[in-house]
């Protein structure tokens, strides 16, 4: 009987020790994961961030709400989770992929990947400037269209393909 209590207790007493030594891993993983969700949540909406460059907020869709902004490198990441369309008034109609990237600044998107527009057929967009109540979009060829028609965030509608 005791040398099956003393093997109990020795498995028990490994136990409790892997468990001990694991909880540094557990507390650094566990932080880790705890400064990035306070991180995403205190993050400003997509919408506000384009507004203070002086973008308007429906220049990406709705579905678009992660993204990450360098502000130093003056870099601009939007995470979408599927690739869509969006149409606009003016029957303009932008195809997003699931990752739009490009260098932002003061009423411009420049080095933009990740977005096309149509034009008879799909052209990538290179940059988008606002100036007034205007963008212009290049898309192969420059493209002016009114900017109030941006200032509506829309929904993006699913697309097999970019």
């Amino acid at each position: 009987m005791d040398s099956l209590m003393g093997y109990w207790f020795s498995n028990k007493t490994k136990e409790v020790t892997k468990d001990i030594n694991d909880v540094p891993k557990n507390i650094k993983g566990g932080a880790k994961k705890l400064v990035t969700s306070a991180t995403e949540k205190r993050q400003k909406p997509l919408a506000d961030v384009l507004q203070e460059y002086e973008l308007p907020p429906g220049i990406f869709p709705r579905e678009a709400i992660k993204y990450v902004l360098d502000a130093e490198a003056k870099k601009l990441t939007v995470t979408i989770p599927k690739i869509c369309e969006v149409s606009y008034r003016d029957s303009s109609v932008l195809r997003f992929s699931t990752s739009v990237t490009c260098h932002i600044e003061k009423g411009k998107l420049t080095e933009i990947e990740g977005l096309k527009t149509k034009v008879v057929i799909w052209v990538r967009v290179t940059s988008i400037v606002s100036e007034d109540a205007k963008l212009h979009f290049t898309a192969g060829l420059n493209k002016t269209r009114e900017r109030k028609l941006y200032q509506v965030v829309r929904d993006g509608v699913p697309v097999d393909k970019f």
